[in-house]
């Protein structure tokens, strides 16, 4: 008892003599057919016992602290796909998240299957990390702490597989770990909405995380407008989204053309036809980041070429009212102004006073040029980012210059006109209780007073903003026959001011 076991030639008999007394208890009771299932079955579980197996250790940090990116994607995708029926995991949940976060705990493992490969991880620690505790690097972080815990070990993941899958595991399978948790990773995300900061000023170069948290002032993103909630016509709805869905998809197609693989939108039409709440929708759907762009704080071209670099992949950038923020004005129209000083590059003081109050403050200072947006939009700098759009909205898309609005800078102009009966439809169902009318009186009342406030739309000039406003003036207990009859109310004394359009 304890001792070693030692193996003798009268040990090896008994071995050999019990063998095979079990070989022929197991073909006089067993019958023959499933003699081969039998032989079939130990075959397999003496080559996985004598297969030689690989292992790939994953530290959760390296030599010098910094975070290991293949350790944070395995323990995600092994907490999302994985850890179901897992008698132990770790949860953790950030600030802000919207759940929490399942891992593989310490001294724990758990079983994947890839394209018949079968691997097995363990959450160990490893003793070998060394002791290295912290350094001084000449980066803008300075001391850089390694948190690698108890006397020099360090958390990691240990993923064994047969030597035979090495080329399976080491060129598909950990690929495939890592674009999961990136898909994984934007699903769980709390998406942003970024503002640019007025405060800084020049200095500084490059497009790193230091940068971005300098450049744009970041607030969560909560708006809830989305496809199924816009107020436009449905053909021109659809075919937005289509559009989107299809440059989501095509990152190959723009590589191979040699394109950045960017779009440029541009939205106009008059003020509340939902021009803010299609750029909301926009990132809802695809998930992007929103960076709004306010041109009137940015002091020069190199400024703006830096926030373009800091910028993120998956987003949005915004410049709303482009028309109100700079004077991007058409070059081929006659001005006012065309005169002496304006020939020599500058605007004449007189001038100004026939601007918005934003691009007067922008004229008294060095500012950005036209040329400067254009590099912005499609120039060489454009590429630098990765997958976005870019969206201007405009009340007057014909005070533009061609040069901003040719394909490739905007490729697609989206024209949001006032409201008709498509999207009265979608606002009363938005705004409106229309459940409420479910008997056949109350029903027929509700489809005259829609048919009614849908001719007069045919009349009168309203926004969407302008009856989402009516809408939203009646209680709820009035219900949607008294909010649509008050909606035809204000389109007929409407009509009257307006006349016939």
């Amino acid at each position: 008892m304890g001792g070693p076991l030692k193996l003798t030639w009268g040990s090896l008999g008994s071995l050999f003599a019990t063998a095979v007394l079990v070989r022929t208890a197991v073909r006089d009771i067993l019958p023959p057919e499933a003699h081969g299932l039998l032989r079939a079955l130990l075959a397999r579980a003496a080559a996985a016992f004598v297969q030689p197996c690989d292992a790939i250790i994953i530290h959760e940090t390296d030599a010098n602290g910094v975070p290991n990116e293949l350790y944070d994607a395995a323990q995600l995708y092994l907490g999302a796909r994985c850890l179901a029926m897992a008698p132990a995991l770790h949860l953790h949940k950030t600030h802000g998240a919207p759940a929490a976060v399942a891992s593989l705990p310490d001294s724990h493992a758990t079983r994947d299957t890839f394209r018949g490969v079968r691997v097995l991880w363990t959450s160990q620690l490893d003793g070998n990390a060394g002791s290295f505790r912290g350094s001084f690097s000449g980066g803008p972080r300075g001391f850089v702490h390694n948190p690698i815990p108890f006397g020099g070990r360090q958390r990691c993941l240990r993923l064994e597989f047969r030597r035979r899958d090495r080329d399976v595991v080491r060129d598909a399978y950990i690929p495939f770990v890592l674009d999961e948790a990136t898909a994984l990773r934007a699903k769980m995300r709390e998406r942003k909405l970024y503002t640019n900061n007025s405060g800084f000023c020049g200095g500084g170069g490059g497009g790193g995380m230091d940068d971005h948290q300098i450049l744009w002032k970041a607030h969560a993103f909560s708006h809830p407008s989305t496809f199924d909630t816009l107020a436009i016509d449905p053909a021109l709805r659809d075919a937005i989204r289509a559009d989107l869905l299809r440059f989501v998809r095509r990152r190959e197609h723009y590589a191979r053309a040699g394109r950045a693989w960017k779009r440029g939108y541009l939205l106009h039409g008059p003020p509340g036809t939902g021009k803010t709440s299609l750029v909301a929708a926009i990132a809802n759907l695809l998930e992007f980041d929103i960076y709004d762009l306010e041109l009137t704080t940015v002091m020069s071209n190199f400024d703006l070429r830096r926030l373009l670099a800091s910028t993120r992949p998956k987003s949005v950038i915004v410049v709303e009212d482009v028309d109100c923020s700079l004077g991007l004005f058409d070059r081929t129209r006659p001005s006012p102004f065309q005169d002496d000083e304006q020939s020599h590059g500058t605007m004449p003081q007189h001038a100004l006073a026939f601007l918005p109050p934003a691009v007067e403050a922008a004229m008294q200072r060095e500012t950005i040029s036209l040329s400067g947006v254009l590099n912005f939009v499609d120039g060489l700098w454009s590429p630098c980012v990765g997958e976005r759009l870019v969206v201007f909205t405009t009340n007057h898309m014909d005070r533009l210059d061609p040069a901003l609005l040719r394909p490739g800078r905007m490729d697609r102009k989206i024209e949001l006109g006032y409201c008709k009966a498509p999207a009265l439809r979608v606002l009363a169902k938005n705004y409106l209780d229309e459940d409420a009318a479910v008997d056949r009186d109350h029903h027929e009342v509700y489809e005259e007073l829609m048919d009614e406030a849908e001719r007069l739309l045919e009349e009168v000039q309203v926004t969407p903003a302008d009856v989402a406003e009516v809408f939203m003036g009646c209680d709820g207990d009035e219900g949607a026959h008294a909010a649509l009859q008050k909606l035809v109310d204000e389109l007929n004394s409407r009509r009257i001011v307006q006349g016939p359009v």
